[in-house]
């Protein structure tokens, strides 16, 4: 307001919320639970350090990269533990043995004498807690953060309190969660004894391009945001720029809202995006895939961003769109982060996919993805075309020979059960569906006809083929990029058992036919005592069956290896993906 002060400063996020609509930040840093977006890669984490809870004694290790969500995930498994069990989390483990022990009676409220030294004394009070717990039907979990930092005498300290036993089980579960460097520190010789006791280990990686567009989706959605606020190759800028880094997505996203509102603007651009990255990289980093490097460098800008903005409410600076007064808070003169006034429009390669040639300065119009785009979004325009769900399942369905039921209509994955049919949804590329070699139904989201569900019945090398109001149209692969973001839905013949997840330990009928499709891949029958027990050697043949697949290759049978493996050996009715699309 005209009589405010002309230094009083407004958190950025302020700025844009109300003008795109927002109830709050979407990407602020700040872990809240309503914004976890679980990706399969976190969903398969989560299911090891589920299992390995639920293991008696031992080690469970969770590594990542910075960023990459360790500790939001720890959050989560603690949020679905009973309440039976007693947790004690040490965020800051630079500590000498003594504060360790000190720091998790304290986490238990377990009291010990003032200012005690005795490695000991802390030790038996830690004893009889436990004991008086195992008595009262309830389990401890110890859970260390940034364990990459701990000394080899702390460890040590911390594979001896795995000894704290009952005749029959430990007393206590251990999670270490840290950078890759905790693998490489568990290498170590004089810490062999530590790693053989680790029953579960599992590595997060950042997510993929189409997880990363599903991750910004979702966080503007729980911020009351419309899905279409960024712009599929905004979110594609978003993806090459942060390596798949949710913390830098936040970082990325959370600037370029900032400068999409400068700018007026209603929707997030590629170029808008490569600006923010301009600003927070203190560079322009060139295109990239992700890696080490890609956000390593990023780090380094992350407090500029988080900690080094705030905006002068001065009703000159806020009217105009061409500059934004940003300051440090510790800095009372205010620094401007300048924008043209022209367009914010994109350079020539600014959203361009990778699959699709540069275009040539000054191309027709006419040529090139211009005429590519328009006949497939012009297509999915016309009124007579129907692009919904139901019709294009009805379009899978008919590959499988089956019939959709319109009494099914709206439940599509309800119609193949009585087949032993079920669906399997999931984002990834052009590859991943050919490694599925299955009829898919794919989401489109084209801007000038809106969301559309398609069925793809042909896959070729450049080509994809789509059933469209009962025809088939095929279009080149770079030409349905535009307009996909890799989210896609299967159906998949599904083994004779219910379990969607197989790991070390497990046991029953299910593993055994775990056992017997290795067998018959293979072309050899395994004898041993148990075939009914998910060992140490079956875990090592389901690893070497992910890498042949491309999937990660932790051994635990997840719903994608599953489905892999059922498809494996193909019955004659499965339909194929990739005949020759004409």
């Amino acid at each position: 307001m005209a009589g405010e002060s002309s230094s009083q400063l407004v958190p950025m996020h302020a700025m844009y919320t109300s003008h795109f609509g927002l109830s709050e930040s979407p990407f602020s840093i700040t872990p809240d639970p309503r914004y976890l977006y679980m990706s399969e890669r976190h969903r398969e984490g989560l299911a090891h350090l589920l299992y390995g809870i639920r293991q008696s004694g031992g080690f469970v290790q969770l590594t990542g990269e910075v960023g990459t969500g360790k500790t939001t995930l720890c959050r989560c498994l603690l949020a679905q533990l009973p309440p039976e069990v007693d947790v004690a989390f040490i965020l800051n483990p630079r500590l000498t043995v003594v504060e360790l022990l000190a720091t998790v009676c304290d986490e238990l409220r377990i009291t010990y004498p003032p200012q005690t030294r005795s490695v000991k004394i802390l030790v038996d009070h830690l004893y009889r807690r436990l004991l008086e717990a195992h008595g009262r039907g309830r389990r401890t979990v110890l859970v260390i953060d940034e364990a990459q930092n701990l000394s080899a005498d702390v460890l040590e300290q911390i594979r001896l309190l795995t000894n704290l036993e009952t005749t029959t089980e430990k007393l206590r579960q251990i999670i270490l969660i840290g950078q890759p460097e905790l693998a490489h520190l568990l290498e170590r010789r004089k810490l062999r004894q530590l790693a053989q006791r680790i029953t579960a280990r599992y590595h997060l990686l950042p997510l993929s391009k189409p997880e990363t567009c599903a991750y910004i989706r979702h966080r503007v959605r729980v911020a009351g945001g419309s899905d279409s606020l960024f712009r599929p190759a905004a979110m594609r800028r978003v993806y090459r720029l942060s390596g798949g880094v949710p913390r830098m997505i936040n970082v990325i996203c959370d600037r370029a809202l900032l400068g999409a509102y400068a700018h007026e603007r209603d929707r997030v651009e590629a170029a808008t995006v490569r600006r923010a990255g301009r600003e927070v990289f203190g560079m322009v980093p060139g295109a990239r895939r992700g890696g080490r490097l890609g956000w390593a460098l990023g780090l380094g800008g992350v407090g500029l961003a988080i900690f080094g903005m705030a905006i002068l409410a001065t009703p000159g600076r806020i009217s105009s769109p061409g500059e934004v007064g940003l300051r440090s808070a510790g800095d009372a003169s205010p620094t401007a982060v300048r924008y043209s006034h022209g367009e914010d429009r994109q350079t020539p390669d600014e959203g361009r996919l990778d699959a699709l040639p540069r275009e040539r300065p000054g191309a027709d119009a006419t040529d090139g993805r211009a005429s590519r785009s328009r006949a497939l979004a012009q297509l999915l325009a016309d009124p007579s075309i129907r692009g919904d769900v139901d019709t294009a399942f009805a379009s899978v369905y008919s590959r499988w020979g089956a019939e959709y039921p319109t009494r099914l209509a709206g439940l599509p994955c309800e119609a193949g059960r009585s087949m032993g049919l079920e669906c399997f949804s999931k984002t990834g590329s052009w590859n991943k569906l050919r490694r599925f070699d299955l009829p898919a139904v794919l989401k489109l989201d084209v801007p000038s006809a809106g969301k559309h569900s398609v069925a793809l019945v042909a896959l070729g090398e450049e080509t994809a083929t789509l059933a469209l109001g009962g025809q088939e149209y095929t279009f080149p692969l770079g030409e349905v990029d535009q307009f996909w973001d890799g989210e896609f839905t299967l159906l998949w013949k599904a083994p004779p058992f219910g379990s969607r997840m197989l790991a070390l330990g497990m046991r029953g009928e299910d593993v055994e036919w775990l056992r017997r499709r290795l067998d018959e891949m293979d072309g050899t029958e395994t004898k041993v005592p148990r075939p009914d027990i998910y060992d140490q050697t079956l875990q090592q043949r389901v690893r070497n069956f992910q890498r042949s697949r491309s999937l990660v290759p932790d051994g635990v049978v997840g719903e994608e290896t599953l489905a892999q493996l059922s498809l494996a050996m193909r019955d004659p009715g499965t339909p194929s993906l990739l005949r020759r699309a004409p």
